[in-house]
């Protein structure tokens, strides 16, 4: 069973952010010819330099086992007398800990990792490569839609990365990934790009992978993907697998992304996407002809007041280009928009009827009050509904109904009852959950319920 596990500039352009300056490549074109004459073949001196732009992050966090449901056969005093004094005498708490990798931005301390690194957890420990010292580190912000984070520690004079541009890599370009996989301590795997530009791969909301060869593992998460000059192309986030073990393909989020989204959360200590307003999906081979056999994303609905409706976008409308980009599907606008400011104004090059027009739209950020909308809260579990594109990063059936856990809060009755984020609730009680308007309706009243829940395919019950 195929299974995503999580892991952990030619021409360049300044770049500073709020509190960091992040460090740009700036020796001009590559030179990618053969030396003329044989010589020792060895990134000794560019690694040593790299590395030390590496940490490992450990992080500790209390992990609750859910409620079991019990065959009523073990109140019987029968059974009761064999198994009373050993039986499920399983904590309702642990600590867990895991290993991951980050990645020094800035000589102060700032460093980026991989938000499912650092998510839930209690505690971060920062190690440093060159050193033994041990830094607790402060959780600055977090995007769950990219998979990134920024932690802070209190050090000076650190080796901050030099970033590349990660729009100028290329398929071939030598490549080295630098973690601590399985914690057996800084470890260097070499490869090749393999692929750019990789969506639709159903770990995160916003894709725009590197693929590479070059080994990732558990404890990579959070760590650096580099070229041949020791720069910085990528953060490594996850590996496709069968078995756990690497198969060759590996992903990294591309370092123009992570500049992005690390200046807005060392900022805002969170990231403020722009909002088009629409639904949107790929072209089918039978839909191309209908289109000229263009690229695009075509649109499959239009939320009412939004920006697309301002602009005058209608369902059947294939999006081709925003500004001077083009866009080759679905994922390629969600990335484009995503990747905008809020109040920005673009525009919009579309098919509509066979014959190419031009709209004018000016983006927004996503009303709060549209997600509270979207969302329920319960006896400290949060639920939100149940996305086409939630359902894609689940690979659930698009026909799947139910709504998401959100967030578990600390301590609360939810959490007691063994609830995570991430669980699908598709029945309290006889009724079904379609929506958040079932889930409401479902929740009425203060007995307490059954609640049918899915996690990783399998459903079980618990009792709130």
């Amino acid at each position: 069973m195929k299974r995503l596990i999580a892991m952990s500039i030619v021409t360049c352009v300044a770049f500073a952010a709020p509190k960091v300056a992040f460090q740009d490549y700036e020796n001009g074109a590559i030179t990618r010819a053969q030396p003329a004459t044989p010589a020792l073949a060895s990134y000794a001196q560019i690694l040593k330099n790299a590395r030390q732009s590496v940490v490992n992050v450990s992080i500790q966090k209390t992990a609750r086992a859910p409620q079991m449901q019990l065959s009523p056969f073990f109140n019987d005093p029968f059974f009761k007398e064999f198994f009373e004094d050993r039986r499920f005498n399983i904590p309702r708490e642990r600590v867990e800990r895991s290993l991951g990798s980050g990645v020094i931005i800035s000589a102060d301390g700032y460093i980026v990792t991989n938000n499912h690194v650092v998510e839930d957890a209690n505690k971060v420990i920062v190690t440093l490569a060159s050193a033994k010292e041990e830094f607790e580190a402060k959780v600055i912000g977090s995007d769950p839609k990219s998979d990134l984070a920024v932690i802070k520690i209190d050090a000076k004079n650190l080796r901050p990365a030099i970033f590349f541009d990660s729009d100028n890599v290329e398929v071939g370009d030598v490549v080295f990934a630098i973690g601590n996989p399985f914690g057996v301590g800084e470890t260097i795997t070499t490869g090749i790009v393999s692929a750019t530009n990789r969506t639709a791969m159903g770990i995160v909301e916003y894709e725009d992978f590197i693929q590479t060869d070059a080994a990732i593992n558990p404890g990579n998460s959070g760590g650096a993907l580099i070229n041949s000059t020791g720069a910085l192309i990528g953060v490594n986030s996850a590996i496709l697998t069968r078995s756990g073990a690497n198969h060759g393909v590996g992903f990294s989020i591309p370092s123009n992304m992570v500049k992005k989204i690390a200046e807005q959360l060392i900022e805002k200590g969170e990231v403020t996407r722009a909002w088009l307003g629409v639904s949107i999906s790929d072209l089918s081979e039978d839909l191309r002809e209908f289109y000229g056999k263009k690229e695009g994303a075509v649109v499959m609905g239009v939320e009412p007041k939004s920006p697309a409706d301002k602009a005058g976008l209608k369902r059947g409308d294939l999006i081709v280009k925003v500004d001077s980009k083009a866009i080759d599907g679905a994922n390629s606008l969600r990335n484009t928009i995503g990747s905008l400011p809020p109040n920005k104004k673009v525009t919009l090059e579309i098919v509509r009827d066979k014959k190419t027009i031009t709209l004018n739209a000016t983006l927004t950020a996503l009303d709060k009050a549209a997600i509270a909308e979207a969302k329920s809260d319960y006896k400290g579990l949060s639920v939100a509904s149940l996305t086409d594109d939630i359902k894609s990063r689940l690979r659930m059936s698009k026909d799947a109904r139910g709504v998401i856990v959100d967030s578990v809060a600390d301590d609360s009755e939810a959490s007691k009852a063994g609830f995570a984020a991430g669980d699908v609730i598709v029945q309290i009680e006889s009724a079904e959950i379609v929506d958040i308007d079932s889930f409401k309706k479902a929740i009425e009243g203060k007995a307490k319920k059954r609640f049918y829940v899915l996690r990783r395919g399998i459903i079980f019950i618990a009792v709130l």
